[in-house]
């Protein structure tokens, strides 16, 4: 009998150009470029890099940013299909209706050429900003704003979610957060993505599946938990406590932890920079010094005393970040999905460019 791997832990299941981890020394490259020299870039160019295999040149750049810019638009329809969801919910839950939605729209839904797919991806990319945004304003019954050409895509996401042009420093946070989401190899939502892509169902239907997987508070909806639970410490005086208590009832501490990582997730560390940097722009760093002190009780508990490596993950100090960018708990998932499309798209094009369908077999007992 062959061996069984729970939750296919150390599998290799397919061949990748896109992405690279090392656990052990805490590497992440998109297409063989580390995040960290990534992260400094805008998002429209690693969007770029993960779906066309390259860093593009000038010209590649501004008609890249030209397109994206050109269909940030959404259809009248949709925007009254939106009026209509019951909100009070995961925003993901509407966002996945949406893209349901918009497939109806793209007259190139069923084309499976490579010139179809990559209008899709753009429309992909450019619209779910859009979209993400005119949810929030629906859900309080406000009117959409619509996008503005003269901002990068990060910066227009926060204009269009709260009609104020961000700071430099909060543009700046927003297109890294979107670049540290992007892409981050078989992970759950992407895997899940390739199984639907290797049946040669659509793209629309393939991003929908990453949707739908990401939604689980132990993928995506993690960064939501982050939220919550610094919410949930009302006072600093009570942190140790309310950590320890949670440990002893061997509940899980949101944002610690990772399946492939074993020393500090290299996103983390950027996003704990950014934070900080926000945390003094601000003039308020109690956010920060909260989940700092989090940060310091864990080590103590798993590394000093058990001498088990843990660390903070891509959701914690992402967490923070939305905090001082007023990004509501219920748009984290979201706001992943933004960035992670591209790197969804990526996996989608490889997997139509080589398939087999990805179909495995299970042990009965």
């Amino acid at each position: 009998m062959e061996e069984m791997k729970k939750g296919l832990e150390g599998v290799v299941a397919l061949d990748t150009r896109i992405s690279y981890i090392d656990g052990i020394q805490g590497i992440l490259k998109y297409r063989g470029i580390n995040i960290e020299e990534l992260a400094d870039l805008s998002y429209d160019i690693v969007s770029y890099l993960l779906i066309n295999g390259k860093i593009p040149d000038y010209e590649e750049t501004n008609d890249y940013s030209r397109m994206l810019k050109e269909n940030r638009q959404i259809n009248g329809k949709l925007i009254e299909v939106l009026k209509n969801f019951e909100f009070g919910i995961e925003a993901l839950d509407s966002l996945r209706t949406a893209i349901s939605c918009i497939a109806h729209f793209d007259e190139q839904n069923n084309h499976h050429t490579p010139d179809a797919n990559k209008n899709k991806s753009i429309r992909l990319v450019a619209k779910f900003p859009t979209i993400v945004a005119a949810l929030h304003r629906s859900s309080f019954g406000k009117e959409p704003i619509q996008p503005r050409e003269t901002l990068s895509h990060g910066a227009n996401f926060l204009y269009m979610l709260t009609g104020r042009v961000p700071t430099e420093l909060e543009a700046e946070a927003m297109e890294k957060d979107l670049i540290l989401s992007a892409e981050h190899e078989l992970n759950p939502s992407t895997f899940s993505l390739r199984i639907a892509a290797s049946t040669l169902s659509d793209m629309y239907s393939a991003v929908i599946c990453g949707l739908c997987t990401l939604k689980g508070p132990l993928h995506g909806g993690a960064r939501k938990g982050v939220m919550d639970m610094l919410d949930e410490i009302s006072n600093p005086g009570i942190t140790k406590d309310y950590v320890l208590q949670k440990l002893e009832r061997k509940e899980k501490i949101m944002g610690f932890g990772h399946r492939v990582y074993k020393t500090y997730d290299p996103r983390a560390r950027i996003y704990k920079d950014v934070a900080r940097r926000l945390a003094i722009e601000n003039g308020d760093t109690y956010w920060f010094d909260l989940a700092e002190e989090i940060e310091h009780i864990m080590y103590h508990e798993f590394i000093e005393i058990r001498g088990k490596p843990i660390y903070p993950n891509v959701d914690f100090y992402s967490a923070v970040v939305y905090k001082y960018l007023d990004i509501p708990a219920e748009l984290a998932t979201s706001i992943f999905a933004m960035g992670r499309v591209s790197g969804w798209i990526a996996h989608c094009m490889e997997q139509y460019s080589d398939n087999r369908v990805i179909r495995p077999r299970a042990h009965f007992v």
